[in-house]
């Protein structure tokens, strides 16, 4: 079975105080007989934290349209379709874009790529500054456009930093805290919007001045974020924070295809099934939190809708801690994730029949629930999809699945949608469920292999060579991955738990 190559940055950073506790902890790779030290260093707390707010702002401007859509279709005088593609947009840019920004990623390292993604938000945030009048929608278009392209260069990241920058004992809630600035981005999304810009119809000028406030707001601080990344994040610490990192080469080989790569992955049948279930799940999430507006509004008052996403987002980043944290510690990967999309089914059933019950309280409780599964799901697909396809780069594997979600996203956006404004949010929603049913079904499929996990308890260590392979086709012996040579194991190929 093909295992997949690896892509290692260009540079080294040369930053960054190592911590006390770690300092010195070194690791031997037998067979060659080299010492392979592994260090965790404080600035990776400061690179995560800097990552997650800049994301925090990302979604925070993918969302802010949306929540409050009869604002912005008075205001600018269009359509409720015209203001979902708003939203929408975000999931359109990111398919085509999603391969050269994870070439991009492969070949020219961390920095650059969260660079572009800090600098494109800040950029069109304050494009959006000049778009507040009425006849001036194509601007505020434009400017959505450019935040939808920056996306593509941070959404793929979390599995990225967690796995250069953090150990095999944390890397799984690392990456849990960097899916979670994305999430506290969406919940002030849902939160800021409708305080800061009430609906005033019969005042378009004091309308405008509202939306004003939000957006220069919301530049002031995409710059400060922009300025911080600049002088935080590097490609990676100077030594490796993993025995699954030390032993992988610092920089693409030689022979090294970005097209093969993606092949290899395509001949992946576990990570496929992985890209469909979580595409339904993830895509999902997207619609919900797209048409969150018109399913409320429907049956309550406006600013509720903005309280309702807020308590499902927020729920859900209290789910994704947890099953990063839990991950960690039981490394339960499978399991895991087929009971949380379990229960993520049953809170979108229970979510859809109690809507419409006139119990505003009972809405915030399942919404709740809902979040708490559906949004926890988040970073078990990306840290599943990076271990079933270890040495494989974290940036293709967690950007593949992010097209997919993507994809799935525009598809059930438009489709519920629809649904909703013809037939009321019960057909919208019920439609919803039966993908992710689907969707559990996938996921029981999947055949678990923690490649990753394996390397890091040293199953492997000793099979392991970061050397360019000499066998120009298939070797007997060995499974070939683009420039990375992995021996078969013979005793810890499945998932440890089960």
């Amino acid at each position: 079975m093909v295992a997949g190559e690896l892509v290692q940055e260009h540079l080294r950073a040369d930053t960054g105080a190592p911590d006390d506790i770690t300092v010195g902890r070194k690791e031997v790779e037998e067979e060659e007989g080299k010492r392979l030290e592994t260090r965790l260093y404080r600035r990776r707390f400061a690179v995560l934290t800097v990552f997650s707010l800049y994301s925090l702002v990302n979604a925070f401007q993918w969302i802010q349209y949306s929540i409050i859509t009869n604002v912005f279709t008075q205001y600018y005088g269009v359509t409720n379709d015209k203001v979902d593609w708003l939203s929408i947009v975000y999931m359109v840019a990111y398919v085509p874009l999603i391969f050269p920004a994870t070439w991009l990623l492969d070949r020219k390292g961390l920095r650059l790529t969260a660079l572009l993604g800090a600098g494109l938000n800040c950029a069109g945030a304050w494009l959006k500054c000049g778009s507040v009048s009425p006849e001036l929608f194509g601007v505020t278009i434009t400017a959505q456009v450019i935040c939808s392209v920056a996306q593509v260069f941070i959404l793929g990241l979390p599995s990225r930093v967690a796995s250069v920058w953090f150990g095999p004992r944390e890397v799984s809630t690392a990456c849990a805290t960097a899916v979670l600035g994305n999430q506290l981005g969406t919940a002030i999304g849902f939160l800021l919007p409708p305080v800061l810009v009430p609906n005033t119809p019969d005042d378009v000028e004091l309308t405008g001045h509202n939306i004003s406030i939000m957006f220069y707001g919301t530049a002031a601080v995409s710059t400060v974020l922009f300025i911080l990344a600049v002088l935080v994040i590097k490609d990676r610490p100077p030594l490796p924070p993993s025995q699954a990192q030390a032993v992988l080469p610092d920089s693409p080989p030689e022979d090294y295809s970005y097209k093969q790569s993606i092949l290899n992955l395509a001949k992946n049948k576990a990570f496929v099934l992985l890209l469909i279930s979580y595409g339904i799940m993830t895509g999902s999430f997207y619609s919900v939190s797209t048409l969150l507006n018109q399913m409320i509004m429907a049956c309550y008052e406006e600013l509720n809708a903005g309280r309702i996403g807020l308590t499902l987002v927020v729920a859900g980043m209290v789910g994704s801690i947890l099953c990063g944290l839990w991950l960690d510690r039981t490394k339960l990967y499978k399991i895991t994730t087929l009971i949380v999309y379990i229960l993520s089914f049953l809170g979108m059933l229970v979510f859809t029949f109690t809507l419409d019950l006139d119990n505003i309280y009972l809405v915030f409780i399942t919404a709740g629930i809902l979040g708490f599964f559906m949004t926890g799901y988040l970073p078990l697909g990306f840290e599943f999809g990076v271990e079933i396809t270890y040495p494989e780069s974290e940036g293709t594997s967690s950007g593949l699945l992010n097209a997919f979600a993507q994809i799935f996203g525009i598809i059930f956006t438009l489709i519920q949608g629809k649904l909703t404004t013809d037939h009321g949010p019960l057909a919208g929603n019920l439609f919803l469920c039966a993908w992710i049913f689907l969707g559990i079904i996938l996921t029981a499929l999947i055949k678990s292999e923690l490649k990753r996990h394996n390397v890091n308890m040293g199953a492997d260590s000793k099979h392991l060579q970061a050397l360019p392979t000499d066998c120009p086709g298939d070797c007997p012996s060995k499974r070939k991955s683009n420039g990375v040579q992995l021996e078969p194991s013979v005793s810890f190929s499945r998932e440890t738990s089960l």
